[in-house]
């Protein structure tokens, strides 16, 4: 059976989001990453990885967040995830992995897309 990974994109307001659904591992994070790099290829500064439907996230899939982290950093761009903190198949297996990694606390979370697009002004710390 193959694996899967979906990620379309919208624009709301200033902000591309990009929607992920489906397992994100060493097969598929890829794609993610390729996307991530066409947004910001695109002007796209402020950006949301929606990973709300994503129910399986290994260390490869981290590893594309964190780099979309830098990635957008060195831009002096936003970025945010969208992760529900409960649910069984509604992302909290990503808050889940990212905790006990310890690299959630590197990313502005919210959890649901009104809370990501809000107009705060929040610059990526260190």
């Amino acid at each position: 059976m193959a694996v899967t990974i979906n990620v379309t994109g919208v624009e709301q307001g200033e902000w591309a989001v990009l929607r992920v659904s489906g397992e994100l591992d060493l097969m598929t994070s890829p794609v993610l990453r390729q996307r991530v790099h066409d947004a910001v290829a695109d002007g796209h500064h402020s950006l949301v990885v929606d990973l709300s439907e994503v129910f399986f996230c290994d260390s490869s899939g981290v590893g594309v967040l964190i780099a979309a982290r830098r990635l957008i950093r060195s831009c002096q761009g936003r970025l945010r995830l969208i992760l529900p903190d409960r649910g069984a198949v509604d992302g909290s297996h990503v808050n889940r992995v990212l905790g006990a990694l310890g690299v959630r606390r590197l990313f502005d979370v919210r959890p649901d897309l009104d809370a990501a697009t809000a107009d705060e002004t929040d610059p990526l710390s260190a």
